[in-house]
């Protein structure tokens, strides 16, 4: 990734941990909430970290970043979580340069989510490249990246049917609540906590329960009021939670606290209760299994729940991955030319000062030297030169490197190797 020129540092690297090998135990000692991900920014910062971008969700903890050692990133999500190396190293992957491109291409369009086609974690790669960006810690190459991914992630939404189905961990817990509540509709359900699942899980509740029983609690009661507005449901406030519970048949919790919030002291109800963990780390205590009548079910028993759509969906992915190709060809295009660019850069540099020494030379020698004309003449002259040689570097049928080599030699360019 060197060799391209986009980069102080020598690789570009993806580290993290995702469902796919960490339980959500492990998750959770890795799970970063806003405070966590500033800290980390902060700390990139002060280690001269040119370019870091962190994502956080329920069912991964990456960094795409910069570094001359993988270490670096590790150390920094370690030093702002709960999690160490040694457990890191036993769930954790690593990728590096044009692997690292790929798997971002695959966790931001969907195909590496928990549950198939699941676009979530898209806006959250905006926000924390905004993030990276407004403390100074987003280079060229990773916000394009970024666009890139993003790009790719719209059009495979528009144009494959991937996404059909239940595709969201907010859309699986409803529809597990259908499968295992009878008489729903007319059931009493609580949902705990109104960020993005709970939202989303909020919005699904109301579009296929019907149900006008639905309860909102939030620590912040005007967050959960703005939700509730929209949908016309109740808001209780925090300190009704453990009365809530306890006349509640389904408890969805879904709030972003870093260590249990309920657990079996607070349900004093002998009537079954359903509850829906949607939180990383967990919010739910296990030990409310303790209890007869409470049923407790995690995000990750809701991901292994297959819907009549999947295998339907699972026929999208060959589409879906054309797509990405397309975007990458089109990104490893830009990519190349940023290979060259300092080289042309120089180069023109180079016969800038060839033909500024010329002109001062003439200057002396020719009273009536016409400066104007000759600069036009010698610029136009100059970006003939730049233009071609650029297109020559865009050849597929050369080699590139050999080339540049070629160019630098002949005229003893010392292009700038940042930029």
């Amino acid at each position: 990734m060197q060799k391209y020129n986009i980069s102080r540092s020598n690789y570009f690297y993806a580290i993290g941990l995702s469902y796919k090998k960490a339980d959500a135990d492990t998750r959770g000692h890795f799970s970063l909430d806003d405070a966590g991900k500033l800290a980390l920014l902060n700390q990139a910062k002060e280690n001269n970290i040119e370019s870091l971008v962190v994502t956080s969700t329920c069912n991964r903890t990456e960094i795409y970043g910069f570094a001359q050692h993988p270490f670096q990133l590790i150390q920094l999500l370690c030093d702002n979580t709960r999690g160490t190396v040694e457990e890191f190293q036993k769930v954790a992957y690593i990728y590096k340069n044009k692997d690292a491109i790929a798997h971002m291409f695959r966790v931001g369009s969907g195909l590496d989510s928990q549950i198939l086609g699941d676009f979530e974690i898209i806006s959250q790669l905006k926000h924390s490249a905004r993030a990276s960006k407004k403390h100074g810690l987003l280079n060229h190459f990773s916000e394009r990246l970024v666009n890139a991914v993003i790009q790719a992630s719209k059009r495979i939404k528009t144009e494959t049917n991937i996404s059909s189905g239940a595709t969201s961990v907010s859309f699986a817990s409803v529809q597990y609540i259908f499968n295992s509540v009878e008489d729903v509709s007319n059931k009493n359900i609580l949902l705990f906590g109104t960020g993005k699942i709970g939202r989303n899980t909020c919005e699904n509740l109301v579009k296929h329960t019907k149900n006008e029983q639905i309860t909102l609690i939030n620590r912040t009661k005007d967050k959960a009021e703005v939700i509730a507005g929209k949908f016309n449901l109740v808001v209780k406030d925090y300190a009704n939670l453990q009365e809530e519970i306890n006349s509640s048949d389904v408890l969805i919790v879904a709030t972003g606290a870093q260590r249990p919030t309920i657990d079996k002291h607070i349900i004093q109800s002998k009537k079954p209760l359903l509850i829906l963990d949607l939180s990383i780390p967990k919010n739910v205590d296990a030990n409310v299994e303790a209890l007869d009548n409470v049923t407790l079910v995690h995000l990750d028993h809701l991901s292994e729940i297959t819907d009549k759509t999947l295998e339907e969906r699972k026929k999208e992915i060959p589409l879906a991955e054309s797509i990405i190709e397309d975007v990458k060809i089109e990104f490893n295009q830009w990519l190349e030319t940023r290979k060259f660019a300092p080289t042309i850069k120089a180069l023109k540099h180079k016969l800038t000062n060839f033909a500024t020494a010329e002109l001062e030379t003439q200057r002396k020698k020719n009273a009536n030297f016409n400066e104007a004309q000759a600069e036009l003449i010698s610029g136009n002259i100059i970006q003939k030169i730049t233009n071609h040689f650029a297109h020559h570097l865009k050849d597929d049928n050369i080699s590139t490197d050999e080339s540049l080599e070629l160019i630098k030699k002949v005229f003893q360019l010392e292009p700038k190797t940042h930029v």
